[in-house]
């Protein structure tokens, strides 16, 4: 099976490289939402890019914040874009970007950029409205002008200020729903389709991205959507067109329209909103809502193509008591949510806290969906449907996925045609017997205690078997059996290889890797490179909001070592209980410049300082390959006071405090030590 799987995406590939048109057809994908509202610590592109070994087994696509930078003095989440040509931003530098972007795509992952285009913030110089910056690449001069802002931005305000300014706007109305918060660009205007031409070429030819995310795209009319997407040829293109109407997103997409085909994919509000109303009811869940559909399945087989579906995403997300924006979280039955999204036809994406929150059952979602074959034109149909529950199947490519949402006890599929491989709170998976492989019902990833995983024969061959091996070898006969629904017991880390025995041959082999790995209370060392800073201040808090080292800006007279004859300032944190973690600054002291928050950290990591973005900020680039696990030159300790002492690691992480020298080599096991500056050798 996993031969049969690795064909289909190769065929999915060809068919991306071979004709894009917006969104290839017949695509098997998952999209990952990499970000949420002020997840400025989570979507951190060093942090992105730590965990695209795990990412990339489910997703292949990875969206992320818009990254131009935004000329801020605070936290942003890209949405007010000054400049497009330089892509420091409050997620990270853009050599950071450039590193995350090619490591993903050396794992088969394309990064999706927030495109904002509809409008442009500006410098804001002197009180101006529209002092746009002047941008060089390769060697031509990209500006927008004040002609370049729609004559009747801001409800007219703009061209108050402008006229008693002595500043002319375009003599163009918006071709679309005007917006308050910054100038309205004329997509009529030769100059903005030049500068926004050049700009989605440097996302695609020089940063690397594989595609665009176009924000608020009611903005402006569909056309030129069309028109920079046919001029810049994306292999994926998806528009957040806000609009649950499926007609209005239908008429969207046919808007998008060159030489009579469609130039880019929409989000399928339409879906999301289906969704939200069947399980969002204060009262009483109402299962046959999910019947209503969206543009992925009802009556739109052809648009299905185009659908990207999902079930949350940053503008709708709980924000607590944030104002002035549309807070609409589906609040119950999540998992059951996206268990409904990643069966169905259309191009699923993921939210990024509900990965968090349902990272193993989302894991297993995907994997059946790859299973079955099912890809963005996948036939699908109802089966049944019922206040309590709704039974959806569709037909993939290798076999059909049959969903019960709700009361699973509601539908239960032919035994001699459909196996059930997984199920939670209100959702239940079948898949049809012809995918003739094994089913393990634990995901690949890493696991705190051992475990036992179930497997299943999803098998026409009656009495099908299922034979293993956990040291990473293919499985043959004679290998360890069971019956489907067996149990294998996982007590260490190791390769779980499962295959398929029927008629005495073993076939579709899977492969899980799992490590076990329990929680040990430990410390995280930071270190810096020095900076040749006036002054070191570390500023600390962790994931309970805690200050660690004080209020701001925190602590001073940080120890340092010297390392490949580097000085580095370091200092050591606890990491006490799982999901525990930290952030931090480095700065010169208060009212100095710093540095963007950092973070989140739970294990030791080696930092340095890079650049300033354009409101002042320092940039730091994760140096840990270069200096982990290398020797330690030089060493200095700030002592305590009244004699207890600091024991280290020869390499600089702090270990403990102890009364005095000879109780901190006490308990200590065999190595070098640095104890109050001294090199000491414990046998």
């Amino acid at each position: 099976m996993m031969k049969r799987i690795a064909l289909v995406l190769m065929g999915v590939l060809l068919t991306v490289n071979a004709y894009s048109q917006g969104w290839p057809a017949n695509y098997q994908g998952v999209m990952l939402q990499g970000f949420s509202w002020d997840s400025y610590v989570d979507s951190q592109w060093s942090n992105l890019e730590k965990q695209s070994d795990e990412l990339s087994k489910f997703f292949t696509l990875l969206w992320v914040p818009q990254s131009g930078d935004c000329n801020s003095s605070g936290n942003v989440m890209g949405y007010s874009p000054v400049y497009w040509f330089t892509h420091n931003s409050s997620f990270g530098t853009e050599a950071q970007l450039r590193q995350m972007i090619n490591t993903f795509k050396s794992k088969g992952v394309g990064v999706i950029e927030d495109v904002v285009i509809n409008h442009r913030n500006n410098l804001g110089a002197d009180g101006s409205w529209v002092d746009f910056p002047a941008e060089t690449y390769k060697g031509v001069k990209y500006q927008l002008l004040s002609t370049d802002v729609c004559a009747d931005d801001d409800g007219g305000k703009t061209k108050t200020w402008a006229q008693g300014k002595g500043i002319s706007l375009s003599s163009n109305n918006d071709t679309g729903e005007g917006w308050d918060g910054m100038r309205d660009l004329d997509h009529k205007s030769t100059n903005v389709q030049n500068n926004v031409k050049a700009y989605l070429k440097f996302l695609l030819n020089d940063l690397g991205y594989s595609g665009f995310r176009y924000d608020m795209t009611k903005g402006y009319a569909a056309s030129y959507t069309g028109l920079y997407n046919s001029n810049v040829n994306p292999t994926f293109s998806v528009a957040e067109y806000w609009d649950g109407n499926v007609s209005k997103l239908k008429n969207w997409l046919e808007g998008t329209k060159v030489n009579g085909v469609i130039q880019s994919a929409a989000f399928d509000f339409a879906i999301r909103y289906t969704v939200r109303d069947a399980l969002n009811d204060k009262e009483d869940d109402n299962w046959s809502g999910l019947g209503n559909g969206g543009l992925c399945n009802v009556n739109n087989g052809a648009y299905a193509r185009y659908a990207v579906t999902f079930v949350e995403n940053h503008d709708m997300q709980d924000r607590g008591n944030v104002t002035n924006y549309t807070k609409d979280p589906i609040t119950k039955h999540i998992a059951a949510a996206n268990a409904f999204i990643l069966m169905m036809p259309g191009t699923p994406c993921v939210f990024l806290p509900h990965w968090k929150t349902y990272k193993d059952e989302i894991k297993q979602m995907i994997l059946a969906r790859n299973m079955a074959g099912i890809t963005n034109m996948s036939q699908t149909n109802n089966l049944r449907s019922t206040t309590t529950y709704y039974a959806q199947r569709t037909v993939g490519t290798n076999a059909s996925i049959i969903a019960v949402l709700g009361s699973t006890t509601g539908y239960t599929p032919p035994s001699n045609q459909y196996a059930k491989i997984m199920s939670g709170e209100s959702y239940a998976y079948y898949l049809e017997n012809k995918a003739e492989t094994p089913w393990a019902s634990v995901a690949d990833g890493t696991y705190e205690t051992a475990f036992n995983v179930v497997l299943t024969a999803v098998s026409a061959t009656s009495g099908a078997q299922l034979v293993y091996t956990t040291n990473g070898s293919n499985p043959t006969a004679s290998s360890a059996k069971v019956s489907s629904g067996g149990t294998v017991s996982i007590s260490e880390s190791c390769t779980l290889k499962v295959g398929l025995l029927a008629g005495g041959v073993v076939k579709n082999i899977i492969s899980r890797v799992y490590e076990i790995k329990p929680f040990q209370p430990h410390t995280a060392t930071v270190y810096v490179k020095d900076p040749n800073w006036s002054a070191m201040y570390f500023y600390a808090w962790d994931t309970k909001g805690n200050n660690l080292n004080g209020s701001w800006p925190g602590k001073t007279n940080i120890a340092t070592t010297t390392i490949k004859g580097q000085k580095f300032f370091y200092q050591s944190f606890d990491i006490p209980e799982k999901d525990y973690s930290f952030n931090i600054i480095f700065n010169q002291g208060s009212g100095q410049p710093q540095t963007t928050d950092i973070g989140p950290i739970t294990e030791d990591v080696f930092y340095e300082i890079t650049g300033k973005d354009a409101a002042g900020k320092y940039f730091v680039k994760d140096v840990t390959s270069q200096y982990q696990g290398s020797g330690v030159e030089d060493i200095t300790v700030t002592p305590l006071e009244n004699g207890p002492a600091d024991v280290y690691t020869i390499d600089g992480r702090y270990v403990k405090r102890a009364a005095s020298v000879e109780d901190a080599r006490q308990g200590l096991e065999k190595g070098i030590y640095i104890i109050n500056r001294q090199k000491v050798v414990v046998r």
